[in-house]
This record gives structure tokens, C-alpha cells and sequence, in this order.
């Protein structure tokens, strides 16, 4: 690619350019993985969609399915090695040139006994109190939400890396990415609100990403983070609506005073999938309206 650039190569229509890229998104139903269902979907991409409930993925099919992309809903558990092994094996028959995008967004918290938000927070000055609260964690949570968290996307990066490989021969210039997606959690020095084993996972996922770009080094597939602050999804609100989006409407303590919006996510899975972010590899984006300049992390 020549680094001389005339201004028609410079349009965001260029830039930006998905329309020949087929991906895969876990968890594209609902929450973040619907926004960016959404945002490559209406530059022209083909999106598998994958979740364990069938009826939120027919929803999802049935009001965001307008094109110019297409979504394609496949039900999966990505958590299960075995499961995941049959949804290859179904894209390798479906898209036999190879995918070009993985995102691997699907994610669960398990911290029901410590939250703050449902079971309030300790004297963090008493000792006793610190750790009788903490010591409600119970191993299975521990478990279930590093399966998810971090398994899924070992598991899911692994299997697929040969069929991202083989997209990359489909469109000159372009190499075929892993995106995974964690959270600022990962990164801050408190307990995400009382949530010790969702944050250790994102924490963990994201140095996964690492390791997964090092390793995926020769076969041009690239890997790329988005860590994300707080945005509107079931984890976060609690539930999602008939349109299978989710609403926040309280004040976010950073320094936009908001939530992140659907688009401010779009703007983000677009720059790593276009032409525009080729160039990117093992490196992480925080979309998080700048919460970690406000409290401590290890950014």
C-alpha cells in the first residue's frame, strides 16, 4: 500500500469501509454487541450473530436486519469448547473464503453476593467487615465468569484463527483482525464496585489479547482491544427492552457525565475493521468517556 494517499482515499467512506468484510460477533444480540452489529451491518457487512437464546436473536433479525449488510443469527454457547468447535465447522461450510472479523464480545458477571449496588459496600476501615463481605464470592462464580471471560475468547481466537486466516487473501491489502472486547474493569485498581472476579477476567482477557497478538504474528491476523467504560446493555441496566437495547438514564461519575452512546461503540469497531485501522495491532481502545483519568488505574 503506497503511503502517498490522494484525497479520494482519504474519505471516511474509504477509510471506514466494510462492505467486504464478513464477521462473526458473539454476544451480537444485545448490548455492545448489537452496536456493533449495527454499525457494520449498515456499512454494507455480512454479520453472524451469535447467542445462547434463540428468540433474542430472532428479535435482533427481525427489527435490525435493514441492510446494506446482513445478519445472520446462529445459536451457540461460546463458553463450550465442543459448541464452538460446531460453529466453526458450520462458517467453514458457510463462508468457505474465510471471515474477515471476529469480535469476541460475549461476557457475563457473576458477583451477585459482593456488588455494592445490591448488597452495599463494607466499612473499608474494618477489617472483619472487608472480609466477611468479600468471602460471600463463591468459587462457582469464580469459575463460571473466567469460562465465559476468558475462555471464550481462547478458545473462540484459536479455533477460528485458520478461517480468519483465509480471509485474509479475499480483498487486497487487507488482513483479517480478533477483537476483543473486555473492560476498563480490567484496568482500574479498585474492585469494580464490589465485582472482584468480573474484573480480574477483563483484567485477564485483556493481557490474553496480548498474548493471542504475539502468537497470531505470522499468519497476519491482527488482534485489537476495545475496553470499554460503562455503556447501556443487560449487565449494566439489568434488562433490555422489546428492541433488545438496554437504557441508563443515572448521571456516570467521568468526565462526560454520561453513559456511552450506541454510536460512540460504532465509531470504535469501525476504526479496527476498515481500512482505516489496518494498521493497528495489539492495541487497546478505551471508550469510556474518560473515567480512568478520574480514578486510579493502571492504564
Amino acid at each position: 500500500m503506497s503511503s502517498k494517499a490522494d484525497n479520494e482515499q482519504f474519505k471516511a467512506s474509504k477509510l471506514f469501509d466494510v462492505s467486504h468484510v464478513t464477521a462473526l460477533v458473539t454476544g451480537g444480540g444485545t448490548g455492545i454487541g448489537l452496536m456493533m452489529t449495527q454499525a457494520l451491518v449498515a456499512n454494507g457487512a455480512t454479520v453472524y450473530i451469535t447467542s445462547r437464546r434463540e428468540e433474542v436473536l430472532k428479535k435482533t433479525e427481525e427489527i435490525y436486519n435493514t441492510g446494506p449488510g446482513k445478519i445472520i443469527p446462529l445459536v451457540a454457547d461460546v463458553s463450550e469448547k465442543d459448541d464452538v468447535k460446531r460453529l466453526y465447522d458450520e462458517l467453514c461450510q458457510r463462508e468457505p473464503k474465510g471471515i474477515q472479523l471476529l469480535v469476541n464480545n460475549a461476557g457475563i458477571a457473576r458477583d451477585d453476593a459482593t456488588k455494592y449496588s445490591t448488597n452495599g459496600q463494607p466499612d473499608m476501615k474494618d477489617p472483619q467487615a472487608i472480609s466477611e463481605h468479600f468471602l460471600k464470592s463463591s468459587p462457582e462464580s469464580w469459575a463460571d465468569t473466567m469460562k465465559t471471560n476468558v475462555g471464550s475468547i481462547y478458545y473462540m481466537s484459536m479455533t477460528f484463527l485458520p478461517l480468519l486466516a483465509k480471509g485474509c487473501d479475499v480483498t487486497p491489502g487487507y488482513t483479517s483482525s480478533v477483537v476483543n472486547v473486555t473492560s476498563i474493569s480490567g484496568f482500574m485498581k479498585g474492585n469494580s464496585a464490589g465485582q472482584f472476579a468480573y474484573a480480574t477476567s477483563k483484567a485477564a482477557a485483556s493481557h490474553l489479547s496480548r498474548m493471542l497478538a504475539t502468537v497470531f504474528l505470522e499468519t497476519k491476523v491482527r488482534v485489537n482491544t476495545i475496553a470499554p467504560g460503562i455503556f447501556p446493555s443487560e449487565m449494566t441496566a439489568g434488562s433490555s427492552g422489546e428492541d433488545n437495547k438496554s437504557k441508563l438514564d443515572r448521571k456516570i461519575s467521568n468526565p462526560a457525565g454520561r453513559p456511552g452512546a450506541d454510536t460512540d461503540m460504532a465509531a470504535s469497531i469501525l476504526l479496527l475493521a476498515g481500512p482505516g485501522g489496518l494498521f493497528y495491532n495489539e492495541q487497546f481502545l478505551f471508550p469510556d468517556g474518560g473515567h480512568t483519568l478520574v480514578q486510579p488505574s493502571t492504564k
